[in-house]
């Protein structure tokens, strides 16, 4: 049976644009090693450590990684981006140019006789008042359509140095905080309440992989980790997941295409 691959904050095109590269080869090469039996990939957001298109531009970059994903899309596997919240800013160009599935919102799916509730996480569950209120301005058209008079150059500047400092000021403990204190976790119970079908929830955004049995002591909350510091992803064979890690001993920068 193909398998269903899943994985989030890869965060390419940050400040340090040697480390981006050095990422984005990673990220290749992983799917380089998981394209025999992908029915299915799902980016669950900050694919990008800014993105933003104006009407006839697009940042620069990312094209060895674009590329490949392109070339799965021709080959019938369906590979899904979630917006999150460095990339919120993600509209046709994705799914016009290469075929990719965009989701501007969480996505409730049924994979293989069990159900999914996927989101990259970012304004979901209690607190965070002052994000979700940024985030309304920052998804306000108005606002977006001011952003798109300033000169490309002036605008990916300014962005990219604010992605920076936000990613840096809203740092997480890089271990588990418990089951009352990791709100996204809260968010899955709460939502278990209202619908009860749910077997798995499987967010980004947290950048810490985890994999935690829920109130209902059935369904699971995986957090899918980041490629900056865990290179980790889930995987869904039809029957169970896993969350793995790709390690570096599986990585041979020679076999990827420059």
């Amino acid at each position: 049976m193909k398998k269903i691959f899943f994985a989030s904050d890869f965060h390419l095109g940050g400040s340090d644009k040697m480390a981006s590269r050095a990422r984005e080869r990673k990220i290749i090469a992983w799917l380089r090693q998981i394209e025999q039996e992908a029915e299915a990939i799902y980016l669950v957001g900050d694919v990008f450590d800014f993105w933003f298109e104006y009407q006839h531009v697009v940042p620069k970059g990312f094209v060895r990684l674009l590329a490949t994903l392109a070339e799965f899309v021709e080959k019938g596997i369906e590979v899904h981006i979630f917006v999150g919240n460095h990339d919120l800013w993600i509209k046709e160009y994705l799914s016009d140019e290469i075929g990719l599935i965009v989701h501007q919102q969480a996505y409730e799916v049924q994979l293989h006789k069990k159900r999914f509730f996927i989101a990259h996480g970012d304004g979901l569950g209690p607190g965070d008042y002052k994000y979700k209120l940024l985030k309304k301005i920052f998804t306000n058209r108005v606002c977006q359509w001011l952003f798109r008079w300033l000169h490309p150059d002036l605008g990916m500047k300014l962005a990219l140095f604010s992605s920076t400092k936000s990613r840096e000021s809203q740092h997480e403990p890089d271990f588990f905080l418990g089951k009352d204190k990791e709100w996204l976790l809260q968010y899955a119970n709460y939502k278990l309440k209202q619908q009860a079908d749910i077997n798995y929830f499987v967010f980004g955004h947290r950048h810490l992989p985890l994999d935690v049995l829920l109130d209902n002591q059935s369904s699971r909350y995986i957090n899918l980790g980041d490629w900056i510091n865990y290179c980790t992803y889930l995987e869904f064979n039809g029957i169970d997941i896993q969350l793995k890690a790709f390690e570096q001993a599986d990585f041979d920068d020679s076999s990827v295409k420059h």
